[in-house]
Order: C-alpha cells, then sequence, then structure tokens
C-alpha cells in the first residue's frame, strides 16, 4: 500500500511538471500579431529571450532528471515489491509446508503419545508380571511344589495323623474297622467297650513325572503304617511297620492311549475323572477300611487304558487273584492254597490249632493265607462323562480252584463211598485226587453327579458270584461242599454317597450294605455243610463263655454259634474342617460316627431242630477323630 501510494505521488508530480511546461511554452510563445505596426526587436530583447529559454529548458531538464529519479525508485520499488511478494508467496508456501508437516507431526505426536501410553501400559503390565512371577520365583525357591532332577519332577506328598476311635463294643482293633468281625450278643467283647489313640494311618507319597516327545512317564509310590510286625504292640514303643499302599509306574501317551503297572487301586474302584489313576473317590471316612458297600482293592495289576477327548474312557486291567473261603466242620477233602512261603516273602505264621476228635485231624489258621490261583482277575471298564455327571460300567471275571481228595478226612479202614472203597488204606487216601475249576464275576457300575458346585451325589453297586474280597466287608467269596469242591457265594456291594464341599467345611453321609448268599448242602453222614446251612447250629450266640486261661487276654470264643454274615449294613456322618490350606500344606480336623450291624443267616435255635430261625446280630458304635497336616 506505501510504494502505491508513492507510485501516485510520482505520477502526480509528473502531470504537474508537464503542465508547467506547457504553460511556460503557451506564455512565451508569440502573440498573433496584430496588425499594427511592428515594434522594433533589440538584442537586448533577444538575449532576455534565450535566456528564459534557456531558464526553462534546465528547469525541464532537472525536472526529467527527478522523473528519471523518480522512475529509479518506482522501478526499485516494484523490484522490491515483487521479491517481497516472492518472498510473500515462497513463504506462505513454506507456511503450507511447515503447516502440513506441523500437521503430520501433530499426529506422529498423537500417534508417539497413543504408543507411549500403550507403552506405559505394557511396562506397568510387565512389571507386574516380573513382580507376580519374581514372587512366584521366590514362592518357588522358599517351598517349591516339586523338585527339579535330571528333567524330572519329584513331588513328595502325604500326611501327618493323629487319630483315635472310641467303639461300644471292643474288637482290639487299630483305627481300621474290621466289619466281619463285630461280636455276637453273648460275646464278652459285646460287654466292654474300647478306645485307641493312633498315628499309624500317616502317610508318605512321592509323584515323579517326565515329558518326553509323545508321551509322559509318571511314577508313584505312597505308604503308611498301618502294618504289624510279628513283636508290634501298644505297650511303650507302639513300633509298627511300615508297609506299601501303591507303587505303580506309568506311560501316557497324546493319543489317548496309556498303560500302567505295578500295586495300584483296582480298576473295580470308581473314580472321578476318567479312568484316571489318583483320581479314585474314595470315602471321606477317617475309618481306612472306609464304609461298608465300597468296592475296591489294592493289588498288582497292569491296565491299558484309551481316553478319548476327555468325553469317554475304556480300559482293562489284569490283576492279582485271592480267594477267600469259610468252612465249617468240613473233612480234610480240599485244598484251596497255603501259608506263605518264608523264603517266598509271604507271611508263614500260624495262629491257632484246633482237634477235631470226629475226625481224628487238626486245623491250623495261617496268619495269612494265600490261594494257588489258576489265573489272574480280569476286569473290563467303559466312563463316560457326557457333560453332567461321571458315569461307569465295568465287569469282572475271576476263576477259583482246588485239588478235590474223594477219600480225603475219611478215617483209615472206613468207607470211602466217593470211589466206591470199602475201606481206606494209608496208601490210597489220595486215589482220585483232582483240581477242579470254577468262574465266577460281576457287574457293576458307578454314577456321581454335582449339584450347585457344592454338592456330590454318588451311587455305587457290585453284583456277581465269588467276589466277596473286593467289598470293605471282606465277607467269603466261596463255601466248600461235602465233597470237597468250591461253592461261590452270591455277592452284592451297594454305597450312597452325599458330600457337601465348602471353602472350609466338607460334611458326608454314607449308607453301604455288604451281602453274601446262602450255599450249602448236606454230608454222607447228614450233617450240615457250606455256608448259612439253616442246620447250622446258633443256639450259642447269646451265651457268654468263659476265658480259656488265665492270662486274661483270650476272650472266650463261643460254642455253638456258627453265625455266617448275611449282610453288613452301615451309616456313616462326619465332617472336615479346614484350619487354614494354603502355600504352606493344609491343617484339618474331622470327626466321624459309624454305626454298623451285622446280621446273621438263621440257624438253629437252643432247642434245636424245634426252634429254627435263629438269627443273632452284631451291633457296633463309633467314634472317630483326626486332626491332620497335609504336605503342601
Amino acid at each position: 500500500m506505501k510504494a502505491f501510494t508513492n507510485f501516485c505521488l510520482l505520477l502526480a508530480l509528473a502531470l504537474a511538471l508537464c503542465g508547467a511546461g506547457a504553460w511556460a511554452q503557451s506564455s512565451s510563445a508569440p502573440a498573433k500579431p496584430k496588425k499594427t505596426k511592428a515594434a522594433a526587436i533589440t538584442a537586448a530583447d533577444v538575449q532576455a529571450l534565450r535566456d528564459a529559454i534557456a531558464a526553462q529548458q534546465a528547469a525541464i531538464a532537472q525536472q526529467q532528471q527527478q522523473i528519471q529519479e523518480l522512475r529509479e525508485e518506482l522501478r526499485g520499488r516494484d523490484q522490491r515489491v515483487q521479491q517481497a511478494q516472492s518472498t510473500a508467496a515462497d513463504a506462505a508456501s513454506r507456511a503450507d509446508a511447515a503447516q502440513a508437516q506441523a500437521s503430520q507431526q501433530q499426529q506422529a505426536v498423537g500417534q508417539l503419545k497413543t504408543e507411549v501410553a500403550d507403552l506405559q501400559t505394557n511396562v506397568s503390565s510387565a512389571t507386574a508380571t516380573i513382580q507376580e512371577t519374581k514372587k512366584s520365583v521366590d514362592a518357588a525357591i522358599e517351598s517349591p511344589l516339586a523338585i527339579h532332577y535330571k528333567g524330572v519332577n519329584i513331588t513328595p506328598g502325604g500326611f501327618l495323623a493323629g487319630e483315635f476311635v472310641r467303639r461300644d463294643r471292643a474288637l482290639a482293633s487299630d483305627i481300621n474297622t474290621p466289619f466281619n468281625s463285630l461280636t455276637m450278643p453273648g460275646a464278652s467283647q459285646s460287654t466292654m467297650s474300647e478306645f485307641f489313640g493312633s498315628g499309624r494311618q500317616s502317610r508318605v507319597s512321592m509323584l515323579a513325572e517326565g515329558k518326553l516327545s509323545m508321551v509322559k512317564l509318571s511314577g508313584y509310590y505312597e505308604g503308611d503304617f498301618l502294618n504289624a510286625g510279628i513283636t508290634s504292640n501298644n505297650n511303650e514303643s507302639n513300633s509298627y511297620p511300615f508297609r506299601q499302599r501303591q507303587a505303580w509306574g506309568q506311560a501316557a501317551f497324546d493319543n489317548g492311549w496309556s498303560v500302567t503297572g505295578g500295586q495300584m487301586w483296582s480298576l473295580v474302584t470308581e473314580t472321578k475323572h476318567g479312568v484316571d489313576n489318583r483320581t479314585e473317590a474314595v470315602p471321606l471316612t477317617i475309618d481306612p477300611q472306609y464304609s461298608v458297600g465300597f468296592s475296591w482293592a489294592r493289588q498288582y495289576g497292569i491296565r491299558l487304558a484309551k481316553n478319548f477327548g476327555n468325553k469317554a474312557w475304556v480300559a482293562i486291567s489284569m490283576e492279582n487273584a485271592q480267594a477267600t473261603v469259610t468252612t465249617h466242620d468240613n473233612p480234610a477233602n480240599f485244598l484251596v492254597g497255603s501259608a506263605g512261603t518264608g523264603g517266598g516273602l509271604y507271611n508263614s505264621g500260624i495262629t491257632a490249632c484246633s482237634y477235631s476228635s470226629s475226625l481224628n485231624i487238626t486245623t491250623c489258621t495261617p496268619a495269612a493265607s494265600y490261594s494257588f490261583n489258576p489265573s489272574p482277575d480280569f476286569i473290563a471298564k467303559f466312563a463316560f462323562e457326557p457333560g453332567f455327571g461321571h458315569y461307569e460300567v465295568f465287569g469282572l471275571y475271576d476263576r477259583f480252584r482246588d485239588r478235590i481228595f474223594p477219600c480225603g478226612g475219611i478215617a483209615v479202614g472206613s468207607p470211602c463211598p466217593l470211589e466206591g472203597l470199602a475201606a481206606v488204606s494209608t496208601s490210597n487216601e489220595a486215589d482220585g485226587a483232582t483240581n477242579v475249576s470254577k468262574n465266577g464275576g460281576g457287574f457293576g457300575a458307578n454314577a456321581r453327579w454335582t449339584f450347585a458346585k457344592h454338592v456330590d451325589f454318588g451311587l455305587h453297586g457290585l453284583i456277581g458270584k465269588g467276589i466277596g474280597r473286593y467289598g470293605s466287608g471282606q465277607l467269603s467269596d466261596a463255601a466248600v461242599e461235602q465233597n470237597g469242591s468250591l461253592a461261590l457265594l452270591k455277592n452284592a456291594q451297594g454305597l450312597g454317597t452325599i458330600e457337601l464341599h465348602g471353602s472350609k467345611l466338607d460334611v458326608y453321609l454314607n449308607a453301604g450294605v455288604d451281602y453274601a448268599g446262602r450255599s450249602y448242602d448236606s454230608t454222607v453222614s447228614g450233617g450240615a455243610e457250606g455256608y448259612g446251612n439253616p442246620k447250622f447250629s446258633n443256639a450259642g450266640c447269646y451265651t457268654e463263655i468263659d476265658p480259656p486261661n488265665n492270662n486274661g487276654f483270650i476272650p472266650g470264643s463261643l460254642s455253638s454259634c456258627t453265625a455266617d454274615t448275611r449282610a453288613l449294613i452301615e451309616g456313616t456322618a462326619g465332617f472336615w474342617y479346614r484350619f487354614y490350606n494354603g502355600p504352606k500344606g493344609r491343617m484339618q480336623f474331622g470327626a466321624q460316627y459309624s454305626y454298623v450291624t451285622r446280621q446273621t443267616w438263621s440257624g438253629v435255635g437252643p432247642a434245636g431242630a424245634s426252634s429254627p430261625g435263629v438269627s443273632p446280630e452284631g451291633v457296633d458304635g463309633m467314634v472317630f477323630t483326626s486332626l491332620r497336616y497335609y504336605l503342601p
């Protein structure tokens, strides 16, 4: 604007100068001659005119010089204006570029701020993770869950227990209850209660695990002190030996197959998940004999299992066999097994011997008997978990064998009708001896449901022949017929459980039954044989007998009291309360009450054949407590 104003001023000045020049020429131009007489022109007039023209020319030159200077100044100013405009354009361009760059930088700064904020968040998260990891590492260093040794994780476990049991009727038993030994009403023990304290259920365990590319290898060992040596007693040191509960190894492949071998819970035992070892659904009782109606065994076995997507499982096992047999005044015409051989690492002890004057034989009772098994027991199980509940169905096959001596137990010189001999001589007592085998087994099912995340309800059942030893009641598998052959007993086991689980308190209720059926026949002489024979005498089951000697530690044995068990029935209620459960382990207290009844098969009463149907019953009420510390 200033340059334009100067330009206008210069233009006005130029016009003024031009006007002045024209005016000067007009004023100096000669006037139109009048038609008068011309005046005489002098030299002075000419000189004056010349001087005036020279002065005008000088003034014009000066004005032209000024105009030129103004033009030069205008030209310079135009150049400066153009330069300024160019500079302004450049500045505007640079400003636009700077603005664009500033915008980009602003976006970059915003993105950078976002990245910085994310980085701060990540740093905070990483810091928290590092702190948690450090805590975990410190905790793992201070109290590791497992010991790492050459790529193998070794996890110790177990618990220390201080427990007692108080029974209304004495059984001379530690914390475990021999249910099938409940005494009859006439026994002296039925009039006396008992109290025993024990730490023998304290347990130690170790789990070793190693992972290869396609298989996980595991080994597990578990033991406690519920064992009795020859010199064990409660007098002073309570020196009871350690015993093996479980010892097995397993290879579990990524494709779902697994192979397990060693001493472990039988496949008959219910599991809480699939058919996996160490998930057995064992009753929560303090009593290590668990509950009547619970089917189980811990024995040698080799197991093959297949997992189908954690929804279904199939397993088969081959397990150690054994036969439990009940006899009553049978002749010596059969052989099932033997006491153990010390050199074979089996128990060879003898507890008592008795003499039968009618048969002229002496019978000794081994501390532990071992049947000569013809084959292992075979078990197959199918388990499935469709989304609600756990279900199992299984089958058991076992085989029994004894050696029969047709003339065994018959006095020399007496006839042997089974062999058609008029008289038995010392040289032919074993004539016709032969081995006879019989097949047994059964079918079972288990079901377990969880309601409202805190209530577990379970049902178990097993029924068959020759399966008594798989029940907690330990009823017999078989009896012996008068010809020496084994008679497999019908057995049934059933258990119902309800468990309520809280953050600190667990409560459980169990109701179970073990059953053994009758199997009997009559002897050649008209006597009674078998198990639960109605001709057996129960006349003396209500009459107390004085002790047989004066040492005070052998109760009188009831006479004329066969009392074969028909059913064992138990109801149990208990709880576990956890005082502490955390990284330092678990401390808990439990109490249990059980009421057990032992019902027997009816037999002949005091009046003989005129008073049949006498069924004595043994009962017992038991209170248990336990204080345990579990390793973390």
